[in-house]
């Protein structure tokens, strides 16, 4: 591989500020709908005793678990010690860092007192799985700083690659913390599980690649900067694997269920009866989020359009936020058993299944996350060097070129001699 040089977004000029702008909107929308909320209180929202994390909850978890997922772009690179992924992993360092903000900023806004925090961050309760995850979330942050700085910093260049690997391991503690505060809450059918920890692991994968690529086409494309078709094939077919992996550990969770008879009624609701949360669950994490995805990108002719590949990747998104929603909704709808094997009847909706529908400032606070996200890494990417000037064939890896042109030149030998 050629030496990489690095360079801010410089050429996109007039369109950067208006952009910036259109985010910025979004991001006083969301702030806005965070000072509705807390000044009428959370009856304006979809949300009650029964479903307290609504639907800024479910793009904050989307933003965290995706944020842990995109650094594995640059771990491909360091730890895996990948040659052509290497040129990415500033991007992928950097993204993580904003995505994982954007989630916070939406799950702080959403507490009700936010004020609160503070309380939060003075007072553990280490039998709190909340209470890790302050330390998590923190700490991810910190040392996916110093390894960004050992990877723009020649003086400490040298210690990067432990950095990535300290890194890596970190962001999979990480997740494994946002798994388990499902996966220890034994009060909840659809929750109380191990395997939610390994479920949550593999969607970031897909979600922070599917991310990550569509963020990539964006900036090159936008600023004119060549990103060669070798890259862009690798990052598909890993986006592919791991979607494949993904689904693996859904088909996991849902068997497990399945197998334990106090789990029937919640695997009932979710694969039959569930209505809404049914249709989201087949036709938007299964269909769309899954088959779909893998159909387009391992398709001989759409697997090499980026068109493709694009809609392949914002359908693994919309599919990653269906997973979210059917688990963090879905999971608090079903009532819980106050006694098992017995019937409870009163006037507090014990046994009835709760009613939840998003209202307008729960979802402009989750986009919200999302516009702050990009824009910390629009503003950081125009103020340092955090995107290659090129990465074409020749750039990222010359032997893959070559193979790729040879290729090239075959299919069109074989379509001329067809056409004659």
């Amino acid at each position: 591989m050629k030496k990489v040089n690095y360079r801010e977004l410089v050429e996109i000029g007039r369109s950067y500020w208006g952009f910036l702008a259109i985010v910025g909107f979004f991001i006083l929308l969301g702030l806005g709908a965070a000072y509705y909320m807390e000044s009428n209180g959370h009856h304006v929202t979809g949300m009650s005793n029964q479903v307290v994390w609504g639907t800024p909850h479910v793009f904050a978890v989307f933003l965290i678990v995706a944020a842990s997922g995109i650094l594995n772009v640059a771990s491909i690179g360091s730890v895996f010690r990948k040659g052509p992924y290497k040129p990415l992993a500033r991007m992928s360092g950097l993204f993580a860092i904003a995505l994982l903000v954007g989630g916070l900023a939406v799950l702080v806004l959403d507490l009700g007192r936010p004020d609160r925090l503070i309380v939060a961050m003075t007072h553990y309760n280490f039998k709190s799985i909340f209470a890790w995850n302050i330390f998590l979330y923190t700490g991810f942050m910190v040392i996916v700083a110093i390894y960004l700085w050992t990877m723009m910093d020649p003086v400490v260049n040298r210690f990067k690659a432990y950095a990535g690997f300290f890194a890596f391991l970190w962001r999979l503690i990480l997740t494994t913390g946002t798994g388990l505060i499902f996966g220890f809450l034994i009060s909840r059918d659809a929750y109380g599980t191990a395997i939610m920890a390994p479920m949550f692991i593999a969607s970031s994968f897909s979600f922070g690649m599917a991310i990550f690529l569509l963020a990539l086409f964006a900036i090159m494309r936008s600023t004119g900067r060549p990103l060669g078709d070798v890259l862009v094939r690798r990052l598909k077919n890993v986006l592919g694997i791991f979607i494949g992996g993904a689904f693996y550990f859904v088909v996991a969770y849902h068997l497990m269920n399945l197998y334990a008879t106090s789990h029937h009624d919640v695997e009932r609701f979710i694969l039959l009866d569930g209505g809404v949360y049914t249709r989201i669950f087949w036709i938007g994490q299964i269909l769309l989020g899954t088959f779909v995805p893998l159909a387009m990108l391992y398709h001989p002719t759409l697997g090499r359009s980026r068109g493709a590949i694009a809609t392949a990747s914002v359908l693994v998104v919309l599919g990653g936020l269906a997973q979210m929603y059917v688990i963090i909704i879905g999971g608090q709808v079903f009532p819980i058993p106050l006694f098992r094997g017995m019937e409870v009847s009163s006037s507090f909706f014990d046994g009835v299944v709760a009613h939840y529908a998003p209202s307008l400032p729960e979802v402009l606070l989750g986009f919200s996350g999302m516009a702050l996200a990009v824009a910390l890494s629009v503003v950081a990417m125009r103020v340092l060097r955090f995107v290659p000037e090129s990465l074409a064939d020749e750039v990222v890896d010359p032997h893959a070129a070559a193979a790729v042109a040879a290729e090239t030149a075959g299919e069109e030998e074989t379509g001329a001699a067809e056409a004659a």
